[in-house]
């Protein structure tokens, strides 16, 4: 059995679509909380203890967006006190901390995606689908960290021949001018031999094979199933409106019914299965060595 982060690219990434998908359409405040939870222990799970920067700047954006919506949106009847002649209420609160988990929840989510989802893995997934997606997806990741060491080394080799000498704002930017100018011209330059050299070496003219190959294991097929159905259920709860709730003029929540229960469950089942995996695996692991 394997852990989470071993599972097929096709799996992790239809769990991520699953999860931030249901997450980002439908605003219901339970599924709110089970977002930012599950997404924080997903992010530890996958990243280990520390990160704490990370951490801080999360729970920062999220008092910021919490706080921000009532200072600018003044919509609901609960006044609870008046700022520079505008009124804050409490449904306008209430409204920013469900936006804020919601946010914050999927920020956490894709934090871990890029961890789970490697450069190898992307190019796999993507490769079935579009060759030429794949070859684009690959020169744009690693264009990104080659521009950023590009720009240094012209922006030293510049500073060296005298650029910044005057220290001001207009030598400032005549200076950052002149090295994006080199360094668009670099790029143009590069992404030609790139493509000259991929033309030399035959790509498009038969089938692309992949660099490695992830195997489609039955875990990952009943990973996958498990997902759908889940997935299938949350939906149905939410086009048969099993969640009933507003935030203006008025906040209600109005007591879930069948439908809605059955969606929660579904819900957190759904965010619980990367952790269910990662557990089954580490009490599978401390079992065999009991045994020895």
């Amino acid at each position: 059995m394997r852990r989470f982060s071993e599972i097929s690219p096709a799996a992790a990434a239809l769990w991520y679509l699953s999860v931030m998908g249901i997450s980002m359409f439908c605003n219901y405040p339970v599924l709110a909380a089970m977002t930012i939870a599950g997404g924080c222990m997903v992010f530890i799970m996958i990243a280990g203890k520390g990160h704490g920067r990370e951490h801080l700047f999360f729970w920062l954006l999220f008092a910021v967006l919490a706080i921000a919506n009532p200072l600018t949106s003044h919509n609901g009847r609960t006044v609870l006190f008046v700022m520079n002649n505008n009124p804050v209420t409490l449904e306008a609160l209430l409204y920013g901390l469900n936006s804020a988990a919601l946010i914050v929840g999927v920020l956490y989510l894709l934090r871990s995606f890029t961890m789970i989802m490697t450069a190898d893995r992307l190019l796999y997934l993507t490769g079935f689908l579009s060759p030429k997606l794949s070859l684009t997806l690959s020169m744009a990741l690693r264009f990104v960290p080659l521009f950023g060491r590009q720009w240094q080394k012209i922006s030293d080799a510049q500073r060296a021949m005298g650029l910044y000498r005057d220290n001001n704002f207009l030598d400032d930017l005549k200076g950052r001018m002149r090295i994006f100018s080199i360094l668009v011209t670099w790029a143009l330059e590069n992404g030609i031999t790139t493509a000259d050299s991929m033309e030399a070496r035959g790509y498009g003219c038969g089938r692309r094979s992949q660099l490695r190959q992830y195997r489609t294991t039955l875990q990952d097929a009943v990973f996958m199933a498990a997902d759908a159905v889940l997935t299938g259920v949350c939906v149905f709860a939410v086009c048969k409106n099993g969640f009933r709730f507003g935030f203006y003029p008025d906040t209600f929540v109005e007591k879930p019914g069948i439908k809605g229960i059955c969606g929660i469950i579904a819900f957190g089942l759904l965010i619980l299965m990367p952790l269910v995996t990662e557990g089954t695996v580490k009490l599978r692991w401390r079992y065999l060595q009991s045994r020895v």
